[in-house]
């Protein structure tokens, strides 16, 4: 394929590109945490982490890390001024009761209705671990997901149906692969953006389910990084 594909920073940088002004919103444990690294400055965006963080920043420079502060993945973070932490208790409410605009979360599988696995596989040598995802994937109003269009070897993430252990049912609304932009429609998956050099078919086979294009599908692009 004549096509560099897009690097986990730089599907960070173009999810941050999406996320509105004023938005409060969760990132998942893993890659989508990068995505604090590069929200638009021109925005203010409250980032929640589920441990009992509000206004979490940006990863601090080597050598400033606090280690009283850390995100659900404890990694160290941020505080922006303003920003409070809290008991995960009341984080939870905060998941629970429908408060955050968004999330972004990792995937091991999503379904063309907009099923969701991300916390356990059949490879019993890897072990499940939920966290806080099934009560984002229900309790977030959008969830966006971030991941690889294909497995290590190859094997496809979007398919008709998941095979693993479901962390929601219908809940995803749009999908940032390293190669493509795919919406969750009542139709299945609808292409919004893809790599330039990439064909059609070729997409269709890194897929597992049907794909249509949006009428304004338009080119996938993200800076160096």
């Amino acid at each position: 394929m004549n096509m560099q594909k897009l690097t986990r920073p730089q599907i960070a940088w173009r999810i941050a590109q999406d996320i509105p002004d004023g938005a409060y919103v969760n990132l998942g444990i893993g890659a989508p945490e990068l995505i604090a690294n590069y929200l638009p400055t021109d925005r203010e965006i409250i980032i929640h982490s589920e441990n009992g963080i509000l206004g979490m920043g940006p990863t601090p420079p080597k050598g400033a890390e606090d280690p009283d502060l850390i995100n659900a993945g404890k990694k160290p973070v941020t505080l922006l001024p303003g920003g409070s932490y809290f008991h995960h208790t009341d984080s939870f409410a905060m998941i629970r009761g429908n408060h955050l605009d968004y999330c972004v979360l990792g995937a091991f599988q999503i379904s063309q209705e907009g099923d969701l696995a991300n916390w356990a596989t059949l490879d019993n040598s890897r072990p499940p671990g939920v966290g806080g995802a099934m009560d984002l994937a229900v309790g977030a109003k959008n969830v966006y997901v971030m991941t690889d269009h294909c497995t290590r070897d190859g094997q496809p993430k979007l398919l008709e149906t998941c095979t693993y252990p479901l962390t929601g049912r219908r809940v995803v609304d749009r999908i940032y692969t390293d190669v493509a932009v795919i919406d969750i429609a009542e139709s299945g998956f609808v292409v919004r953006e893809m790599l330039a050099g990439l064909s059609a078919d070729q997409l269709r086979g890194m897929t597992g389910a049907d794909l249509t294009f949006s009428d304004k599908c338009a080119e996938l692009k993200a800076p160096a990084l």
